[in-house]
C-alpha cells in the first residue's frame, strides 16, 4: 500500500486537534490528533459553551444517545461558565475508572476523531502517550468508533497496545498490567475495560486501525515485532531532537554544561536495519523540510512526520497570542530550546523552548504553588496494606515525600497536565488567575520563518504541506 509523505505530529494537549487533522487529511497527508486528556478539554469546551457548537454537532452523531446526553447534562454551560470562573472538576483517572469518567473518555475520544473526519475521506490517526497508562483502554475504543485509521503510541514500551485495539474490535473487554512504582516480584495489577458494559443496546464492534508504535531504536522495534500478541503496521522512528517527550539516552552519562541529556553513538539510529524489518516507518525529529524528506525516502522510509512546523499554523489548537509571540521570537532569533531532564514527572526528557510567562520563565515557576489536580502523569505505587495508591513528583513536595516519593525526584518537576491545557485557553483559574501555559516543540525552528509570505505574521497547514511536497511529483 501507497501511503502518504507527511504524518502531522501528534502534539501535546489539543495543539493538535481536530481541526489541524482535518486540514491536514484533506490535503491528502496523515492528520493525527493527540488522544492526551481529551476527557478534560471535551468538558471544559462544553463548560465554555460549546462554542460554534462542534462538541454537540459530533456527540449528536454518538451511536448511544443515552451516554452523549449524560455527558452534555454534566458539563455543558449554555452561554459558558462565567468568566474569571474555575472549571468544574471531573474525576481523576486511577486504577479503577468510574463509568462516568469512562462514559467521558469514550465520548471524547469519538468526538475529536469525528470532527476531524468531517468532510474528506483521508487519513485520520490518534496519538496516545503510553506512560498514561489508564485511559488506554477506553479512549482508543471512542476513537475506533468514529472509525480512527491509526493508532500510534509513543512515551513507553506498547507491547499490550495491539491485543487492546484487537480485543475492542471483537467489542470484548480488553485489559492491560499497570506499572506500579516499587511492585514487589510477582505482584500483577491489571485493568479491565468492558465496553459493552456502558451501553443499553450492544453497538456494531468498530474496525481495527493500524498500530504505529514511536520507537527510537531497532532494539525496540524488533522487541515489539517479536512480542506484541497482535499486529505492528508501521513504525514512528523518532530521534531525540523532535519536541515533547524523548527516549532517554542508552546509558549513563553526566549531563551536558548547559545541564541536558548528552546523546551519542549509541542513540544513532540504525536506519537500514528498521528497513530490513519490512514495515512502512517515518521519520522524526528534525525532519521538517522538503530536503529532510527527501534523505528520509532515500533511506527506504514512506515519509516523515512533523510537529513543530505544525503547531504554530493557523490550524492548530495553541492560543493566538502564544503562536503569534513565539513566531515574533522567531523572527528576531528562534527561542533557545533546552532538553530538559527533570520537567516531566515521567521522569523523560522533555523539551522547553525559552518563553517569557510560561512555566519554562524561573520567575514564573517559582511564584506557581504546587499541586497536582489532573493526575494524568501520576504515577501508581503500593500501599502498606497492598493496595494502590497514586503520586506525582510535579506535586507538592512534602506531599509527594508522604506518599513514598524521594525528594530528590520533585527538584525542578513541571505541571505538564496544567500547563499544556493553558495552552489551548483551557487554563484553570485559581485565586482569579489562570495556570501559567508550557510550549514544547523541536530543536529545529528554522524553518518556521520562511513559511511566513511577505506581510504576513501567521502561516496555514497548507503552506507547510505545500512547504514540504515541493517538487514532490506525487504529490501533484
Amino acid at each position: 500500500m501507497k501511503f502518504p509523505r507527511v504524518i502531522q505530529g501528534g502534539m501535546g494537549v489539543g495543539v493538535s486537534g481536530w481541526q489541524l487533522a482535518r486540514a491536514t487529511s484533506k490535503r491528502g497527508q496523515i492528520g493525527v490528533v493527540s488522544g492526551t486528556a481529551l476527557d478534560i478539554v471535551l468538558a471544559r469546551r462544553l463548560q465554555l459553551g460549546d462554542p460554534g457548537g462542534h462538541m454537540r454537532r459530533a456527540l449528536s452523531t454518538f451511536p448511544d444517545r443515552g451516554l452523549a446526553h449524560r455527558v452534555l447534562d454534566r458539563y455543558f454551560i449554555e452561554g459558558g461558565k462565567e468568566s474569571g470562573r474555575p472549571f468544574s472538576a471531573k474525576p481523576m483517572i486511577g486504577h479503577e475508572l468510574s463509568r462516568q469518567l469512562e462514559e467521558l473518555m469514550v465520548a471524547a475520544n469519538f468526538v475529536e476523531v469525528t470532527l476531524a473526519k468531517e468532510g474528506h475521506d483521508g487519513w485520520v490517526g490518534i496519538n496516545y502517550l503510553h506512560k498514561i497508562q489508564a485511559p488506554l483502554l477506553p479512549s482508543p475504543y471512542g476513537a475506533m468508533l468514529a472509525g480512527v485509521d491509526i493508532v500510534i503510541v509513543g512515551a513507553g514500551i506498547p507491547l499490550d497496545i495491539p491485543q487492546i485495539l484487537d480485543s475492542l474490535t471483537r467489542g470484548e473487554p480488553a485489559s492491560l498490567q499497570l506499572h506500579v512504582a516499587g511492585s514487589t516480584s510477582g505482584a500483577v495489577h491489571r485493568m479491565t475495560f468492558d465496553p459493552s458494559r456502558l451501553f443499553a443496546e450492544p453497538l456494531a464492534p468498530p474496525p481495527r486501525p493500524r498500530f504505529f508504535p514511536i520507537v527510537s531504536s531497532v532494539t525496540l522495534a524488533s522487541l515489539l515485532l517479536k512480542k506484541c500478541q497482535g499486529k505492528v503496521d508501521g513504525w514512528i522512528v523518532e530521534g531525540p531532537t523532535a519536541g515533547g517527550h524523548n527516549a532517554p539516552p542508552r546509558g549513563s552519562s553526566p549531563l551536558s554544561p548547559a545541564g541536558e541529556p548528552v546523546y551519542g553513538p549509541r542513540d544513532a539510529i540504525d536506519l537500514p536495519a528498521i528497513a530490513a524489518l519490512g514495515l512502512p516507518f517515518w521519520l522524526a525529529g528534525s525532519y521538517g523540510s522538503r530536503e529532510k524528506l527527501g534523505e528520509a525516502l532515500a533511506a527506504g522510509a514512506a515519509g516523515i512526520q512533523v510537529g513543530t512546523l505544525f503547531a504554530f499554523c493557523e490550524e492548530s489548537g495553541l492560543t493566538a497570542d502564544l503562536k503569534r509571540k513565539f513566531i515574533e521570537r522567531c523572527r528576531e532569533s528562534a527561542p533557545q530550546v533546552h532538553t530538559d531532564p527533570v520537567a516531566s514527572p515521567t521522569g523523560f526528557p522533555f523539551k522547553v523552548p525559552a518563553m517569557p510567562g510560561t512555566l519554562s520563565d524561573p520567575e514564573v515557576y517559582a511564584k506557581r504553588k504546587r499541586r497536582c489536580d489532573l493526575g494524568y502523569l501520576r504515577e501508581a505505587y503500593t500501599l502498606p496494606d497492598g493496595t494502590l495508591g497514586w503520586r506525582c513528583a510535579a506535586e507538592n513536595p512534602p506531599t509527594y515525600v508522604f506518599k513514598g516519593g524521594r525528594i530528590e525526584d520533585t527538584v525542578g518537576r513541571k505541571c505538564l497536565c496544567n500547563g499544556l491545557l493553558a495552552n489551548i485557553g483551557l487554563a484553570q483559574v485559581r485565586d482569579g488567575k489562570e495556570e501559567p501555559p508550557l510550549l514544547t516543540c523541536g530543536d529545529d525552528l528554522s524553518a518556521i520563518v520562511p513559511l511566513l509570505s511577505a506581510g504576513k505574521d501567521s502561516y496555514g497547514a497548507g503552506d507547510v504541506i505545500d512547504a514540504l511536497l515541493a517538487g514532490d511529483v506525487a504529490h501533484k
